[in-house]
């Protein structure tokens, strides 16, 4: 497992985001792990457990001050920030592509532009590989504001609602491919 390391490097014990942090991406892990073990998916409890973990690494370089982030760029942008925090750590680009790519149901150059969101929208964030999907519905159902208990299938959607009916219908396909039957 390599997130441990990665993190202690990142994020100073005792801080709030610290723990928000563990808090956060220890729960979407667990969901993870449940869903894969449940739909009988080809992935390794190891690999689930890193890319789970290291999914929002970006965070403490964001401006999020409820949660402990003072950095500059925009919380949106924890993703992507997270990807070439990933990169440049060395860390295998399946977990660099995770953290990428998990923001809500996946992000289309298109959605990125017509909303004006500050991410470079030469590119897409929709989630591709298996590892990809699972992580980013598990995330779905978790936050790292005052409640970071499991919401309700139907608040996650109405949240992706939100969002256009785009982002809903691709948490649909997400949850026909992981959620409960």
């Amino acid at each position: 497992m390599i997130w441990q390391d990665i993190i202690a490097n990142i994020y100073p014990a005792g801080r709030k985001v610290s723990g928000i942090l563990l808090t956060h991406s220890r729960a979407v892990a667990e969901e993870a792990l449940a869903i894969a073990h449940r739909r009988g998916l080809a992935l390794s409890d190891e690999e689930i457990e890193d890319a789970a973990m290291l999914h929002d690494i970006g965070i403490i370089r964001t401006n999020a001050p409820g949660i402990g982030c003072y950095g500059a760029a925009p919380y949106m942008c924890h993703g992507v920030i997270g990807a070439d925090m990933l990169r440049a750590l060395g860390a295998p680009e399946k977990y660099a592509r995770v953290a990428e790519r998990h923001t809500g149901a996946g992000l289309l150059p298109e959605e990125i532009a017509a909303a004006h969101l500050p991410l470079p929208a030469d590119r897409s964030y929709m989630p591709e590989s298996v590892l990809e999907r699972l992580i980013c519905y598990a995330d779905c159902f978790y936050s790292k504001g005052a409640y970071m208990g499991r919401k309700s299938l139907e608040r996650v959607r109405a949240s992706m609602a939100k969002f256009g009916p785009g982002v809903a219908e691709r948490f649909e396909e997400l949850h026909k491919e992981f959620g409960e039957e």
